[in-house]
């Protein structure tokens, strides 16, 4: 079974594990990881983990996340839910590290364009460095 998150979701996930962090409280995870799926979702993740409460599933993984790095919350999550037989995707990590490539390629672009105008500017400084030259009355 494959579920994806969306975007909101994860984001809202990421969120209640930054604070779970600050404040050491993973109950109010636990809720917000619950309602990041769908009724229907819980249904068939409950279904496949053999009649199994999804919170329970969701205690285990808290219980064995350190609680100081929210990436690691979600490894785990999906390790635990892969293992299961449930392949869980989170589009919004792709989607940052694509986002992250493009503004790389944007900026290399710009890096670019900077030294292409610096370029440009030193070429002009050469040249007036020839004008001087000619200023003092030698024809060459």
């Amino acid at each position: 079974m494959e579920i994806n998150l969306d975007k909101r979701a994860v984001k809202a996930i990421r969120q209640s594990a930054a604070d779970a962090i600050d404040e050491g409280d993973t109950d109010a995870l636990k809720e917000d990881i619950l309602e990041a799926f769908s009724d229907d979702q819980v249904e068939a993740i409950e279904q496949i983990i053999g009649g199994e409460d999804f919170a329970s599933l969701l205690d285990e993984i808290l219980d064995e996340w350190s609680g100081d790095d929210v990436d690691e919350l979600l490894e785990l999550l999906e390790t635990q839910l892969r293992d299961n037989g449930i392949d869980v995707k989170f589009p919004s990590s792709a989607g940052a590290s694509e986002s992250d490539d493009e503004d790389e390629d944007d900026k290399d672009d710009e890096d670019e364009d900077e030294d292409a105008d610096d370029d440009a500017d030193d070429d002009l400084d050469e040249d007036e460095g020839d004008d001087e030259d000619d200023k003092d009355g030698d024809d060459d």
